[in-house]
């Protein structure tokens, strides 16, 4: 009695192992961290348009074309997650398959079904070190998805104000293995310049101006995706209408940075 028991526990431990080893991560042309600002300096409104703005980039035609997309080899298929970030971080929704339209739809819904998870101080170096230990490379075994690129967009309204200095994290999830960290600065010139000089890195890693939480934010979403998901350069302003992305009132710079 005994022996068969153990014979039996035997078979299912070699069949457990056997799909485990079998269940390897989907393969996908990019892992993507959307880490959106929930701090105090977020009024309601001011998140609204953060929010809705990345629900109007999944529903958006053009961007889907390029995460669809087969050329140059690519698989047509991200796997993205999108998290609120203030002195702490929330997952607000996780890694998410996205291969066709209808997926891209049910991601930009799950967005709109989330509450806001906090309005406390600054933490941008948090907010990228936590990103960071989201991808793939950290946890090989029980990872869903394996990109062949990982990249974290950031989105905020001001500088830091507690926790890891951004340049620390930022050089810390470079070495760990991400690939760019990118920034969309809501609200003036200097702040585009801090989040260049202290947020943003990795290989053709840019940093967008948006003059506003619901326009230019929305234009810069778009844009920003568009880059995140096809790895090509960012167009110059005076090309972006080829796009058909509407990016008036939002500026840009790009850094050519090795990871």
């Amino acid at each position: 009695m005994k022996t068969t028991k153990l014979l039996k526990s035997m078979l299912l431990s070699a069949v457990f192992v056997t799909t485990q080893a079998i269940a390897a991560p989907m393969a996908v042309d990019l892992e993507l961290v959307l880490a959106v600002d929930v701090s105090g300096s977020v009024d309601g409104n001011e998140y609204s348009g953060q929010r809705n703005g990345y629900i109007s980039a999944f529903n958006d035609a053009a961007v889907q074309s390029a995460m669809f997309s087969t050329d140059n080899g690519r698989l047509g298929k991200i796997a993205v997650t999108y998290v609120e970030w203030d002195n702490g971080q929330t997952t607000q929704v996780g890694w998410t398959l996205i291969s066709d339209a209808a997926e891209a739809a049910a991601f930009a819904t799950a967005i709109g079904s989330t509450t806001r998870s906090g309005s406390a101080s600054t933490g941008i170096g948090n907010a990228v070190a936590y990103s960071s230990g989201l991808f793939s490379f950290n946890d090989p075994g029980n990872a869903a998805f394996e990109g062949a690129r990982q990249v974290i967009d950031v989105s905020g309204d001001g500088t830091n104000n507690t926790g890891i200095a951004p340049a620390t994290a930022r050089d810390a999830a470079l070495l760990a293995g991400v690939d760019a960290i990118n920034g969309i600065a809501i609200g003036n010139e200097f702040l585009r310049t801090y989040y260049e000089n202290n947020v943003i890195g990795g290989a053709d890693s840019f940093a967008l101006l948006a003059t506003d939480f619901e326009d230019s934010f929305t234009a810069g979403i778009r844009q920003k995706l568009f880059q995140e998901i096809t790895g090509t350069p960012v167009p110059e302003p005076a090309t972006l209408g080829l796009l058909g992305l509407g990016m008036m009132g939002l500026f840009l710079r790009r850094r050519k940075m090795a990871a």
